[in-house]
């Protein structure tokens, strides 16, 4: 579903309550009551209308998100009243909708309903359209702001938009590790073995941030590559280098089935870090690994690719020990023959470089360089080489 379309400033509340008044409406729903829209105090209260409608499948996934949003935001003080304009083909979706919903809400009426949509531009749902914002310039993409930042997008400006974006670049590039695992209230992550481990712990170490799920199957395959490289590091360099879960499980369960088959520490299931980190780290699929290095600071975000071509090898991951290894790889290369004929094969095989491959041979998985064949799917280690006289 393409992006919601939004005006780019506020328009006024009288926009609202003239075209209620012009079909006859004074009073709005608040569960079994009515209540006048003059009862809210405009100076104060920021009045979103939310258009959706019961057979929305996207509004079904984001009112559960507004509603805790708004409660939310009721509870700590914030000024906020929000008013259902319903899209609903009849009465019953109507009414089933508004069951869900904690705010107020425009009578239905079809006629109605279509006229506050042309008025306020409104051509896809979910909508959510700030009222009396004194022509502050309104982000355009409420409904993605709440859903990548939750109540902290409030007061859903383009100020608060870009306010946001600097804390995010701040977190990313910022050399803390805790200012990006840690948050009030929560200063661990949690072990395989559901351990508390402090984030100060992770403070001058190699840290890998891997976004994976359980449901995932290649992120099972990059798992398998992943545990390999940690364990022979911990094995050699000791605990220099840890890895931490963001986990894009679809329940606690799912989640717990997935930590308990990875030997390293997790952000807990239920935090809002996990969000937080996606979005931070722009993860737009999984399985992902991002590197932070013992300054704290990224050293890659393509951390996946380069444990799958180098492993534990390309540790500490920094460019210049990939370009280590590349002319480590090259210089091995460009000692062996570019093509041979082995007396197991009767093709001729030519020298190659295969991200991995499993040699017809010795039937053990090789990495780098191989002799392949071009007329069949043949392999061979160059280790295990027997060249025809």
């Amino acid at each position: 579903m393409a992006k919601p379309d939004y005006q780019s400033k506020s328009l006024p509340l009288w926009d609202f309550t003239t075209t209620l008044a012009s079909h006859g409406v004074q009073l709005l729903l608040s569960g079994e009551q009515k209540v006048p829209l003059s009862s809210f105090d405009e100076e104060k209260t920021i009045i979103c209308l939310f258009f959706s409608a019961n057979w929305c499948r996207p509004c079904q996934s984001f009112t559960p998100k507004l509603v805790q949003l708004y409660n939310r935001l009721r509870t700590i003080g914030k000024e906020l009243e929000i008013v259902f304009v319903s899209l609903d083909h009849d009465y019953d979706g109507f009414n089933a909708n508004l069951k869900s919903m904690p705010w107020i809400a425009v009578p239905f009426n079809v006629n109605l309903h279509k006229k506050l949509c042309e008025r306020f531009g409104v051509v896809r749902i979910p909508s959510l359209v700030p009222l009396n914002l004194d022509g502050q310039s309104v982000e355009e993409d409420i409904i993605g702001l709440i859903e990548d930042y939750g109540e902290d997008a409030f007061p859903f400006t383009r100020k608060r938009r870009e306010e946001l974006k600097a804390l995010d670049y701040s977190k990313r590039q910022g050399g803390k590790i805790d200012q990006l695992l840690a948050r009030p209230g929560r200063d661990y992550v949690v072990a395989s073995n559901g351990g508390k481990i402090l984030v100060s712990e992770l403070v001058g170490k190699t840290v890998g941030l891997y976004f994976g799920a359980h449901w995932c199957p290649p992120c099972h395959a990059f798992t398998a590559q992943l545990v390999e490289a940690y364990k022979q590091l911990r094995s050699s360099r000791g605990g220099c280098f840890e890895v931490v879960l963001v986990s894009s499980d679809r329940d606690q369960n799912e989640f717990d089935v997935n930590v308990r088959g990875m030997p390293w520490l997790a952000v807990p299931f239920e935090d809002q870090t996990r969000q937080d980190l996606c979005r931070i780290f722009n993860i737009k699929a999984i399985p992902a690994l991002v590197l932070i290095g013992p300054d704290g600071k990224p050293i890659s975000t393509n951390g996946k690719n380069i444990i799958t071509l180098y492993g534990a090898k390309a540790f500490p991951f920094t460019q210049s020990s990939i370009e280590e290894i590349e002319a480590s790889l090259k210089k091995e290369g460009d000692l062996l023959p570019r093509q041979i004929q082995d007396i197991k094969h009767e093709h001729v095989l030519k020298l190659d470089m295969a991200k991995a491959y499993v040699c017809d041979y010795c039937k053990r998985q090789g990495k780098f360089w191989a002799f392949s064949c071009d007329a069949c799917d043949y392999d061979l280690h160059p280790t295990c080489v027997e060249e025809a006289c």
